[in-house]
Parts: C-alpha cells; sequence; structure tokens
C-alpha cells in the first residue's frame, strides 16, 4: 500500500447526476446513540475499488445511483470503477471497469447510464478528502452530515483527494466479476424472530418471489408479494437491527434494512441476509425479483471467509513491496523470521546497513518485505 500524499484538488462535479454522494464503509460505534451506520450500500464493491489503486479499505469514494455524474479532472491521477455497469466513458470513450485506469488532468469522466446492477463505485487514488463526522466520511442525508454538508453532489463541487504517489495496475479476475442481473437469490440466516411466524407464513418467505418496491430506498427495501402470516402479530419490543435484517410489518411484507437503517426496531425480524450477499440486494432495481434460501450459520461464514480471501488477493496484487525502516541504536535481536527462529540484524554503524529481505504469510496472504537499518542519532 502506498503512503498517501497531502490532499489537493483532483475533481470538480460538472454535472451530479441521479444521486451521488460520498461514502465510506459506515459510521460505526454510534448506534447505542441512536446514530445509524450510513455507508456504502454495496460494501464489497467500495472495498474492491479502494484495493484497486492501493488504498485503506475504508477510503471515501464517490456512490453513483443509476444515472451518474460528468466530472472534470483536476489533477493527473488514477481511478478504479465498481459495481454496477452504467457505461463509465473517459473523453467519450468506454472505460473498463473492476480495474486500476490512469487518468489525466483535463479529461472528462461521465455516465452514459445503467447496463447492469444499480449502483458503481468510484474510487480515487488515495481516497476523497473531506471532514470526518464520528469518524466516518460517510454521507447520512437524513441527519445532513458527512460528505459535503451531509448532502447529494452539486454541480461546482470541488473534491480533494490524497493522492498515493505510486499506483499498481490491478484488476479483478474475470471469474470473480459479478454479474448482477433482474433476478436475485439472497441467502439467509433464520431468526432472530422466526419463531413469530406461522410454518405456513416462513415457508411462503423461502418459496415465494418477491418484487422490489418503487417505495425503496437507502435505508431499507421494501418487497411485495404474498403475505407473510404471523402467529399472533408483528410487534416486540424495539430490539436492535443489524444490516440485512428482514422485518416483516402487519401487511406482512417484507422489508429489507440496509445502511441507513435505523439503530432499533419494533417489527418481527424473520431472517437476515448474508454480509456477501448484501451487495446483490444494494444492485437490484425497482421490478427486479428477490427469492431467500436459508443457510446455517457457518455457511455463511464460509461465505465470508471466500469474499474476505477475493479482497485480500485483490490488495496482494496491487500493493508494492512494503519497506520497514528499523530505528535502532546498535543492533536489533529476537525478531522472528519466516522460519520461525530469531532474526539478527547486523549493527548500523555511521550508515544505513544494507536492506535484508524476506518473506511471510499473513492471514493466508504471502507479503516479500525489505527491511533497512539506520542509528537513531542520524
Amino acid at each position: 500500500m502506498t503512503t498517501p500524499t497531502l490532499p489537493t484538488p483532483t475533481l470538480k462535479i460538472v454535472q451530479p447526476g441521479m444521486l451521488s454522494t460520498i461514502q465510506d464503509r459506515g459510521r460505526y460505534g454510534y448506534q447505542r446513540f441512536g446514530m445509524p451506520t450510513a455507508g456504502a450500500m454495496d460494501s464489497f464493491a467500495l472495498r474492491a475499488a479502494n484495493a484497486l489503486l492501493g488504498n485503506d479499505d475504508n477510503a471515501a469514494c464517490i456512490e453513483v445511483t443509476v444515472l451518474g455524474p460528468r466530472i472534470e479532472l483536476l489533477a493527473d491521477t488514477h481511478v478504479a470503477i465498481t459495481g454496477a455497469d452504467v457505461s463509465p466513458r473517459v473523453n467519450g470513450e468506454p472505460m473498463p471497469m473492476w480495474q486500476t485506469v490512469p487518468v489525466s488532468k483535463g479529461s472528462r469522466l461521465e455516465f452514459r447510464g445503467p447496463k447492469d446492477g444499480m449502483r458503481a463505485y468510484l474510487a480515487i487514488a488515495g481516497g476523497i478528502d473531506v471532514p470526518q463526522v464520528m469518524g466516518s466520511r460517510a454521507t447520512y442525508m437524513k441527519a445532513a452530515i458527512g460528505g459535503i454538508e451531509g448532502r447529494p453532489l452539486r454541480a461546482g463541487d470541488i473534491l480533494n483527494a490524497f493522492g498515493n504517489g505510486e499506483v499498481s495496475q490491478g484488476s479483478l479476475p474475470p471469474e470473480a466479476l459479478p454479474k448482477y442481473g433482474s433476478s436475485h437469490e439472497l441467502r439467509v440466516v433464520l431468526g432472530p424472530q422466526d419463531s413469530a411466524f406461522t410454518d405456513g407464513g416462513v415457508n411462503t418467505f423461502l418459496n415465494e418471489t418477491y418484487t422490489v418496491s418503487i417505495h425503496s430506498d437507502r435505508m431499507g427495501y421494501r418487497l411485495e408479494g404474498p403475505p407473510i402470516e404471523h402467529t399472533v402479530g408483528p410487534d416486540v419490543i424495539s430490539d436492535g437491527t443489524p444490516l440485512g435484517t428482514i422485518q416483516v410489518p402487519g401487511d406482512g411484507q417484507p422489508i429489507i434494512l440496509l445502511a441507513d437503517r435505523g439503530t432499533t426496531g419494533g417489527y418481527t425480524k424473520i431472517a437476515t441476509v448474508i454480509s456477501p450477499d448484501l451487495g446483490k440486494v444494494a444492485q437490484a432495481m425497482p421490478g427486479h425479483t428477490i427469492t431467500f434460501r436459508p443457510v446455517s450459520v457457518e455457511e455463511a461464514q464460509a461465505a465470508y471467509r471466500a469474499q474476505e480471501e477475493l479482497l485480500a488477493s485483490i490488495k496482494c496484487a496491487t500493493d508494492t513491496t512494503p519497506r520497514i525502516a528499523v530505528v535502532m541504536q546498535d543492533t536489533i535481536s529476537d525478531i522472528l523470521g519466516t522460519d520461525g527462529d530469531p532474526l539478527t540484524l547486523p549493527a548500523a554503524g555511521n550508515n544505513a546497513a544494507s536492506p535484508m529481505t524476506g518473506s511471510a504469510r499473513i492471514d493466508g496472504a504471502s507479503f516479500e518485505f525489505e527491511i533497512s537499518v539506520r542509528r537513531l542519532d542520524d
């Protein structure tokens, strides 16, 4: 991962599109105070865009909804666009998605309209620089916080980016490229209140097809279809609402709670969409169909690990070789080498010692490293 530089003006919004907002992974640690997390609707797509550029996993990007903005580049940089195929163009020419793309100062970036999916993510080398609110740059429009004044982007907005200096060229393997389509099967873990529904109601939920309502937004997706029957009624004492929770109010029509959801809710929750499938929800447009398939907690965890391994593989492909400067006075020892034995570094003397190279495996990924040594008083 490269080191971000000081933020500089990088993007000018010429035309904002339908709904373009600055998002990162969200605002965590404040739900107990009633503050929703917000953040990207398709977290995997945002993280993949950042990984392709060697950005921090939580770097702020532009979330593009259906009809994207027109943007003027104010500096040479690199970008990556992931998520929905909304026909990106650079200076009128088709721009590849799910890979690192260099763009030059004065270029025009625009989106011609959706071909597959609903939300795309535009990442800039180093990430977008806007003030953090409660540790996040995510735009939460209902409270008017995050992003730029808590609002969607407007024509004339200038966005600074940190820049990354040297950026490696990365891309997602072709076999891993998501295809969204118009019919979405979502894996779910039943509960926590599936016992509040009749056996017939649970069977309806798992075997019928639902349609995404026009009354869906970042807070939640309302679905239309056969009503799901409760045993007694829809109300429970308000409790927490995890991302992907499926509430069923009195009309029996399920609601999938998403990024801007409230922190608690008082309707029965029949199931929760597993994390790796939340991107499918974010990419579903009104009129698309949704079905549900139950999985175990262990299956959900395995799917999550597979997604994290894919993201880690992107990071490995784009990261430049880390260089670790070890500050010392004379010698340093008891650093474990890759064979598990202590590694002793030579004294630095008056000049930096020759770099030492090695390799290691961290969380299943392979890394190469280079260690240089210098005196503390140099």
